[in-house]
């Protein structure tokens, strides 16, 4: 399924200048048909109330679905771009970690489709997303 094959601690070594880097958003895992990362749930990622803040989760799902398309397209020619995302929040987390893995619902030309389900420390599902991506040809010069 991937055109480009990294390993989770290449995935890390990518710069940290971005919000996933500032979430500390940690890949873990690349399977045959899945990535995993996870992500802590501290005061970076609270909502005033002291949970997980949705948004947060939403970051987590976006990341892991937008590396994914991009290990799915020749990067010299083509981005994979965020083009609509949803998420439903089941359950609060207050401290932790949760763990995000993500799996292809459609890989076309043009569009991706990723499921993302997120789950808390004690491997309840708290959020699932789901995440469509374009692939649009890549500015040349």
């Amino acid at each position: 399924m991937w055109f480009s094959t990294f390993t989770a601690a290449q995935l890390n070594n990518r710069p940290k200048n971005h919000l996933g880097g500032l979430l500390d958003i940690q890949f873990t895992e690349v399977g045959e048909d899945f990535l995993t990362a996870t992500m802590p749930v501290d005061e970076r990622t609270h909502q005033p109330a002291g949970i997980l803040h949705g948004g947060a989760s939403v970051v987590l799902a976006e990341t892991l679905g937008s590396i994914a398309s991009y290990m799915c397209v020749d990067p010299e020619k083509y981005m994979a771009v965020g083009l609509e995302i949803n998420a439903n929040h089941l359950r609060p987390v207050k401290s932790g970690l949760v763990t995000g893995i993500c799996k292809p619902l459609h890989i076309g030309a043009k569009t991706h489709v990723w499921e993302i389900k997120i789950y808390n420390d004690k491997g309840k599902m708290n959020c699932i997303s789901r995440l469509t991506v374009a692939v649009i040809p890549k500015p040349q010069g």
